[in-house]
């Protein structure tokens, strides 16, 4: 894990074209936890409700569309869970909240391969990956 970090970090951070503003960084981490917070309290309704007409609809889906969906909803509550765990260090600004970060963007992506979303699990997971990355300075302790 720690060679891939490495990776990121070269691609992400040092030998990016663009670099975030030390301003933007720093607004991004002071607000990133309540953005986080928001997040949740909107996704946790929209997900328990998903979970609620997906089992209605699951006898009349096949086997596939039970499978898919069964994937896709665990990859979420493991997203989520991962999210809520991360949020108290991510006000401390320690880095095993950003590591807790990164491991969402990890799951999300494969997550959205599961689902066969391919085009968006490379370009989703780059922008969070690049933001992650810029930010990860910030997250010192």
């Amino acid at each position: 894990m720690d060679q891939l970090i490495a990776t990121l970090d070269e691609y992400l951070v040092k030998k990016a074209p663009f670099q975030l503003p030390d301003s933007v960084k720093e607004l991004l981490v002071k607000f990133g936890p309540w953005i986080s917070i928001v997040l949740l309290v909107l996704l946790v309704p929209i997900l328990l409700l998903a979970l609620g007409v997906g089992t209605i609809l699951m006898p009349f889906g096949g086997v596939g569309y039970a499978t898919g969906f069964g994937l896709s909803a665990i990859f979420a509550i493991v997203q989520i869970v991962l999210l809520a765990m991360a949020l108290p260090g991510l006000f401390a600004r320690k880095k095993s909240a950003w590591m807790l970060m990164f491991y969402e963007q990890l799951i999300g992506f494969v997550g959205s391969l599961v689902s066969g979303s391919v085009v968006g699990a490379i370009i989703g997971t780059l922008i969070g990956l690049y933001l992650l990355f810029q930010l990860r300075a910030k997250y010192v302790n």
